[in-house]
């Protein structure tokens, strides 16, 4: 067999590092490149043409999902493992739509990382247990349309009604609509438990 060739994408370094160190460990594996941030991973792709690229969910200036994106589009059969620290079944469901055939949880331990990497290698998808139960369960919620993902951020960064209205264009009625339908669909009580929810499932994050 010849060897994999890996393109590393972290922009936490003590992880990157872990990963290379890991890959580099096991024959018939190397690193051919490394990546800070989504733009970066791109680039760094289009210019390596690795066998696989992990990639962490979570990056600066592109997140990994709009790298996975541009990177599938660009090159089709891209190979593409997601690599992160949350298991929100939101960002679960938007990195396979994404393009990615893999999705592993950065606790997952290093005997248990290099099949994933081979599997993908392969073409083959890789999904963990407890991700593939998170998938399962987002079947059973309504989804957010992008606008009461808008107002739910805005809730997360502690607006008002009025404030949230104001930034959005829209009158403070249309605004407690949004929100009492955002109550609806991910089933809690009141605007903190719903923001506590988007978080916890991926669908906004605290930047």
């Amino acid at each position: 067999m010849s060897t994999l060739r890996i393109l590393v994408a972290d922009d936490h370094y003590v992880v990157r590092m872990g990963l290379c160190a890991l890959i580099r460990s096991e024959p018939g594996m190397e690193v051919v490149a490394e990546a800070v941030d989504g733009m970066q991973t791109i680039e760094k792709f289009r210019q390596m043409r690795p066998d696989v690229a992990m990639v962490d969910v979570r990056m600066p200036v592109k997140s990994g999902i709009e790298a996975a994106r541009a990177i599938i589009s660009e090159f089709p059969g891209a190979r593409l493992l997601m690599l992160t620290a949350y298991d929100g079944d939101e960002e679960i469901h938007q990195a396979l739509s994404a393009g990615a055939l893999g999705y592993v949880l950065k606790a997952t331990e290093g005997e248990k990382l290099l099949p994933a990497i081979r599997a993908v290698a392969l073409g083959q998808k890789w999904l963990p247990a407890e991700v593939g139960r998170k998938l399962a369960a987002r079947k059973t919620f309504d989804a957010l349309t992008p606008r009461e993902v808008e107002v739910l951020r805005k809730c997360a960064r502690g607006l008002a009604n009025k404030q949230i209205a104001d930034e959005l264009q829209l009158s403070e009625h249309t605004v407690k609509d949004h929100l009492k339908r955002i109550r609806e669909k991910l089933r809690v009580d009141d605007r903190t438990e719903a923001v506590t929810a988007g978080i916890k499932r991926g669908i906004i994050q605290l930047k």
